[in-house]
């Protein structure tokens, strides 16, 4: 069973749109998870241009994969959203669906900041 950053068990994050790098729905990472999917975030239109200007441009359609509005929630690369972090426009987390893993790259203190609760 996946755990979340606070220890329990890892919830979705979202099925409109499907995310998730198995999309499931769910910030499950693997071995095969080379971006590590990991951060359950309700994206902003801040952090949407800045991924853009990072050459992820989550708002273009492709096959499969509606793009993303602000608003939407997706798991995103936790290394993404460290660097958001640093640059001022981490989009805002679900902590009970953000897995574990995160915790890599970012410290709970900072995820705890950014918290929603939906």
């Amino acid at each position: 069973m996946a755990r979340n950053v606070l220890g329990g068990e890892l919830a979705d994050c979202s099925h409109d749109p499907i995310t998730g790098f198995y999309r499931d729905g769910c910030c499950e990472t693997g071995a095969d998870d080379a971006g590590v999917h990991t951060v359950c975030a309700r994206v902003t239109e801040l952090f949407l241009t800045f991924s853009a200007a990072r050459g992820n441009d989550l708002t273009a359609p492709n096959v499969g994969f509606p793009g993303l509005q602000p608003g939407d929630r997706w798991c995103l690369c936790a290394s993404r959203w460290k660097e958001a972090l640093d640059g001022g426009v981490a989009p805002p987390v679900v902590l009970e669906a953000t897995h574990a893993r995160t915790l890599e790259w970012v410290d709970l203190a900072d995820l705890e900041a950014h918290r929603i609760t939906e």
